[in-house]
């Protein structure tokens, strides 16, 4: 089974009918679904995005979306204290990027699981270098 791991600018685009990236999610979480895909995100991203939602779309998308997200169909990786520590350390090692911390976890995570691919929106994505960022077909 496909595992593709979910950041915060992915769920974003799918949820906000106003972000730029809206009409290229809908084809790529309609593909995983359609597919089966094993979608994976981390308390981290849920925490993140649930903020950002509360804030763009207000709190009745904002519980839409932890209702969604800890349903049936995603699985939520917890943040270890090594994945932390890792993602500090990348953090301090890229001096020319920006990444948050947010996804510096991420992509940590994803390092650990075996993650190759993310739906994701966020340049730091591509920036890092190290996954397939998901485009719509």
């Amino acid at each position: 089974m496909k595992r593709v791991f979910v950041d915060t600018s992915g769920f974003l685009a799918l949820l906000v009918p106003e972000d730029q990236w809206h009409g290229n999610a809908t084809p790529i979480f309609e593909q995983a679904n359609w597919e089966r895909w094993a979608l994976v995100t981390s308390n981290v991203v849920i925490i993140e995005t649930y903020a950002v939602l509360l804030i763009r779309a207000g709190r009745k998308e904002a519980i839409f979306f932890l209702d969604m997200v800890f349903g049936d169909a995603y699985r939520i990786e917890r943040v270890r204290r090594e994945d932390e520590e890792r993602a500090i350390a990348l953090v301090r090692a890229h001096e020319d990027k920006h990444y948050s911390l947010c996804d510096a976890l991420s992509f940590v995570l994803m390092e650990r699981l075996g993650i190759h691919e993310a739906i994701a929106f966020d340049r730091h994505f591509r920036s890092y270098g190290r996954f397939t960022v998901l485009e719509s077909s």
